[in-house]
């Protein structure tokens, strides 16, 4: 029961520490007052404190206490389209720390508060004037998560490798009998039956980090301490990137057969003559599958982090609309919804992971499938 009892407390703790920052907006919007029923409801915008929550930065944020900001600085890497603004100079590289979380300009650059390019960086003329973005090829919050889930992804397969070379004839133990079941499922219940046992090799190392890459970055994006906690795979951006590349793999694997089957399928003529309509079917059915890739890990990722911020930010929308008690008593009940929905996303977690990777292998089989 003590056991129990601690786990649900260590639970609890980890869920507020991950939301550290709302209680320091909170502090902000109050000055520091006690009566929190003397705030009005409108200065808590829930609903940007939640964009912001799940949106990329350029720093990593730790915690906050007022309005002192504890973060770790990345590198802003910046090539401007008007080097006549700077100096002449069309690189510049500095940390992030420089814009002191975004209120303030540094070497004619800022980032924007305004409602086009919020967010973002811009570049800024004599006048203190937004001209337009640079060219950002900046380490963000997700870029820093990224080159910390290969770093990962590396140790482990490494490590495994070499245990494996040593260790021929014994059975697996540690991290290698951890790996070694999800690498025999990959290949025996997604690879083998959608590829075929003659094909499905050379597609094997491409499965295999797409399984492992997007598990990774989904568990490290619910775990709320620095250098995880950054919502990567609910970024769009990521998602494409992954579907274009199962996307040119695809298009690449095509053999004779599948691209008959696009341009002219075996249907009656009439469906293709005079207006080709199956042909634009079959086509538009080729781009729309990494579409829908793209679209089906983002929007599930970027649920499960949205959801948990809604239930956390109702305590302030209550403390702010009916007072601190208010607040208080909503809590326990949000607490608890969002350490549910958290627990819901580890398993989110592996399901996306399995089906983006098993409709690439699907769609791998497909483009190598011999006429019968």
């Amino acid at each position: 029961m003590l056991k129990r009892f601690a786990g649900i407390l260590l639970i609890f703790t980890i869920s507020l520490f991950s939301y550290t920052p709302i209680f320091a907006e909170e502090n902000h919007v109050t000055g520091g007052n006690h009566a929190a029923d003397s705030v009005p409801a409108e200065k808590f915008d829930a609903g940007k404190f939640i964009i912001e929550h799940v949106s990329d930065s350029y720093d990593w944020h730790i915690v906050s206490f007022g309005d002192t900001h504890v973060s770790i600085p990345l590198p802003v890497i910046l090539y401007s389209k008007n080097p006549e603004l700077h100096g002449g100079k069309n690189w510049h590289i500095f940390m992030s720390s420089k814009f002191h979380h975004g209120h303030d300009a540094y070497n004619g650059f800022r980032i924007s508060q305004a409602k086009e390019f919020e967010g973002k960086i811009v570049e800024l003329d004599a006048a203190g004037n937004e001209t337009g973005k640079p060219i950002d090829l900046s380490v963000t919050k997700a870029v820093a998560e990224i080159f910390v889930a290969v770093l990962i992804m590396l140790w482990i397969f490494i490590s495994v490798a070499r245990k494996l070379v040593k260790n021929v004839d014994k059975a697996p133990t540690g991290l290698q009998n951890l790996v070694e079941p999800v690498v025999i499922f990959v290949r025996d219940q997604i690879a083998r039956p959608t590829i075929g046992d003659k094909k499905y090799e050379k597609y094997m190392p491409y499965l295999l980090t797409l399984f492992f890459f997007i598990l990774l970055l989904n568990l490290m994006g619910l775990i709320p301490v620095v250098p995880f906690g950054a919502n990567v795979t609910g970024n769009i951006s990521v998602t494409m990137v992954l579907a274009l590349f199962t996307f040119v793999i695809t298009t690449l694997s095509g053999n004779k057969h599948y691209w008959k089957e696009i341009y002219n399928p075996d249907v009656p003529w009439w469906l293709k003559f005079p207006i080709p309509l199956m042909p634009i079917v079959e086509l538009t059915g080729v781009i729309t599958k990494p579409f829908v890739l793209m679209v089906r890990l983002f929007a599930n990722m970027m649920a499960g982090h949205m959801i948990v911020t809604v239930f956390v930010s109702l305590i302030f929308i209550f403390g702010s609309l009916m007072g601190t008690a208010a607040g208080f008593g909503v809590s326990p009940l949000s607490i608890a919804f969002s350490v549910f929905i958290l627990l819901l996303d580890v398993l989110v977690s592996f399901i996306q992971a399995y089906v983006f990777t098993l409709l690439s292998a699907l769609y791998f089989g497909m483009a190598t499938a011999e006429h019968h």
